[in-house]
């Protein structure tokens, strides 16, 4: 199994990490709603949906390091992350309250912000609302464009403003 779909000097593509992030939704969403552990989750999905070749079609090849390291750590730090989004919704509103889907969502973008300061947040934000996209056609993309971005201007202080100035 490699890593995903590797450039000529070996790094993975945009495409295979966004993969990975889809998946990762997908996993995260699979360990809460079977309660299953992050680790048979992740033995499945290297199994079975993360392949390039499923059942004759063709299909992406998600980053695995990238998917493995999302599902962990999101897992891992799911209290604290949880704790963070909490923060974040309007008064009133708790992390329970939200679609698991969404939950899922969030952690995961919440994850990258605090653990991957060499992706630029708005490239994070950017990806979960693709993600979301995949999910849900209603305000649901704009709400987690919304919590996510509420998120990396508190971690990373002056980082967006920058970017909305330059």
């Amino acid at each position: 199994m490699t890593g995903g779909e590797r450039t000529a000097d070996g790094t993975t593509t945009m495409a295979s990490r966004s993969a990975a992030r889809l998946a990762a939704v997908q996993a995260l969403y699979q360990i809460d709603m079977a309660s299953a552990s992050a680790e048979d989750v992740i033995d499945e999905f290297h199994h079975f949906r993360l392949r390039e070749k499923l059942d004759g079609s063709e299909r992406l090849a998600a980053d695995s390091d990238l998917f493995d390291m999302i599902v962990r750590g999101t897992q891992l730090r799911r209290d604290e992350l949880d704790v963070l989004i909490g923060a974040s919704l309007a008064p009133g509103w708790s992390i329970e309250r939200l679609e698991t889907v969404l939950r899922a969502t969030l952690r995961a973008g919440a994850f990258e912000l605090i653990t991957d300061a060499v992706v630029p947040a708005a490239v994070v934000i950017t990806e979960y609302v693709d993600v979301t996209h995949a999910f849900f056609a209603g305000k649901e993309p704009g709400f987690v464009n919304g919590v996510l971005d509420k998120i990396a201007r508190s971690l990373r202080p002056g980082e967006l403003q920058e970017k909305a100035r330059g």
